[in-house]
């Protein structure tokens, strides 16, 4: 029978390859097995999208624009908000090397001195320490002859030197369960940082996109206000000849001066965009100017956008991954959370030199140890069943975050291709509008210099004219803008073959199911 106590540690010891709580399993991203029939093909544009395997990594090489490449790897190597997010990953890491820590054991080398008095009305009163001879009642309780203990102790020192450890064994995997939890939490936080990347990529496409084309309407401004100054000039030598009225004269002058009032607007933009890339590559205002204020054309867009399926995203999408790897730490908290209804096993113990004279510390009859193992069980706690219950809403909430972030980058993916082809269709029109307008401009100053028309008809073929024109750059930007939609919503920007740099969030040892 004294061998029960040495089987019980034994198959506690035994108990400590089981983790309480469910075990997690990747959710299955409920996709449709095709794009809308719209999304899928456009054979109407020149450019269009492709169900072909999407390689989105590096997607703004595909523009073939050597400046647009070097503005987004000097973000990717500068940007505050990817510096933050990569601090954020090394935080997680040091979390995570703490909670592992908590399966280890702990010591500590404890040194101390300690001046001590017995009361005499304490211990010392069962052996007449109040000040009397001990009798025999008090002789016979206490065990202890009257001639060992004398009726008072004077002050004494203490001098203790060892080492304490402890280690609570891991019997039902809290710590493990704890472990597995940071780990998917280190996981979500690498993956907030994909999609940060991602988001920094596509706004430094977008506002080197608005420049480009902000420049190019400046040009088209600037094309459209000299031919209406060299009317302007027409007119008022017409006017000074007696060929035309001055109501002429007005009418292209007013005409010149709402042409120039476009120019500061387009102006701001200008220095706005400037300035949007600066602080995206954390650098002080117009610090870009003289590198981009001459002005460029747009980069052409690829013939063929490959988009690969729906079910694609669940593994392209750092926000679907990091809310599957969230998922993942809230059903591990479930196991943390019930680990706590079962007992907890500790060891403890220490080892040292202890003496009341400090010369006779090193002498090996100082020496003293204690270790054994301590059970703690526990009965009942209320805040215990209600952190459970806790973290099951959690982890279901958690479970609605990933169904919700799929079906939204479903949705991103279909609106991006469908606008993408919308535009296009649109600037073909807009273009065939511009190809008017300018020809009619062009027969409106014929039919006015041969006074076969007014010059009003002049001045509203030069507003058709410079409209047309600018809303088929603004077209264009749209265009490209639409582009870059895309492979944001495709989870461009990013190698999600490379992984996200830190460990994958499943245990190298998966735990085993509950018992």
């Amino acid at each position: 029978m004294r061998s029960l106590p040495g089987i019980s540690f034994l198959a506690l010891l035994g108990l400590s390859a089981c983790s309480v709580g469910p075990d997690f399993t990747p959710p299955k991203a409920e996709a449709p097995p095709a794009w809308s029939g719209a999304a899928a093909k456009d054979g109407q544009n020149a450019s269009g999208v492709v169900v072909a395997s999407s390689e989105a990594a590096d997607w703004w090489k595909s523009f073939n624009d050597a400046e647009l490449t070097s503005l987004i790897d000097r973000a990717r190597d500068s940007n505050l908000d990817l510096q933050q997010a990569g601090l954020r990953i090394e935080e997680a890491r040091a979390q995570l090397v703490a909670v592992g820590a908590r399966d280890l054991p702990t010591a500590s080398f404890d040194n101390s001195y300690a001046r001590s008095r017995l009361s005499k009305n304490g211990a010392l009163d069962l052996f007449g320490g109040s000040g009397g001879a001990q009798t025999a009642a008090q002789s016979a309780a206490s065990g202890i002859p009257s001639s060992v203990v004398p009726f008072s102790l004077p002050p004494f020192d203490l001098f203790q030197s060892g080492f304490d450890a402890t280690w609570e064994i891991d019997v039902f995997g809290r710590v493990r369960r704890s472990v597995e939890s940071a780990e998917a939490q280190a996981q979500a936080i690498a993956e907030q940082r994909n999609d940060v990347m991602i988001s920094v990529y596509a706004e430094v496409a977008r506002d080197y996109i608005q420049l480009r084309g902000v420049q190019r309407l400046i040009d088209i401004t600037n094309s459209n206000l000299k031919a209406q100054r060299d009317a302007y000039k027409l007119t008022h030598a017409q006017a000074q000849g007696g060929e035309t009225s001055n109501l002429d004269v007005e009418n292209a002058s007013s005409q010149v001066a709402t042409t120039e009032a476009q120019l500061p607007t387009l102006e701001d933009q200008k220095t706005r965009s400037i300035n949007a890339l600066s602080y995206l590559l954390a650098l002080e205002p117009d610090a870009l100017r003289q590198e981009l204020d001459t002005a460029k054309p747009m980069p052409p867009n690829p013939p063929h956008i490959p988009i690969g399926l729906p079910a694609d995203l669940a593994r392209r999408r750092p926000d679907i991954r990091r809310t599957e790897a969230e998922l993942h730490a809230a059903t591990a908290n479930i196991g943390v959370a019930r680990a706590d209804l079962y007992p907890r096993l500790t060891l403890s113990g220490s080892i040292g030199l202890q003496a009341l004279r400090f010369s006779k510390l090193g002498d090996w009859a100082s020496r003293f140890y204690n270790f054994g193992p301590s059970l703690s069980i526990p009965v009942f706690n209320g805040v215990t069943y209600a952190n459970i219950s806790l973290q099951e809403v959690r982890q279901k909430e958690s479970a609605l975050a990933y169904k919700a972030a799929v079906l939204g980058a479903l949705h991103e993916v279909e609106n991006a291709v469908s606008s993408y082809g919308a535009d296009q269709l649109r600037q073909r029109s807009l273009v065939r509008a511009a190809d008017a307008d300018a020809r009619a401009l062009s027969l409106a100053e014929q039919r006015y210099k041969a006074g076969l028309s007014s010059f009003l008809d002049v001045l509203d073929a030069e507003r058709r004219t410079y409209s047309s024109q600018s809303e088929v750059e603004r077209t264009d930007i749209s265009i490209i803008t639409d582009l870059i939609a895309i492979y944001k919503a495709l989870g461009g920007g990013w190698n999600a073959d490379s992984g996200s740099g830190v460990a994958s969030p499943v245990s190298a040892s998966q735990p085993a199911s509950t018992k």
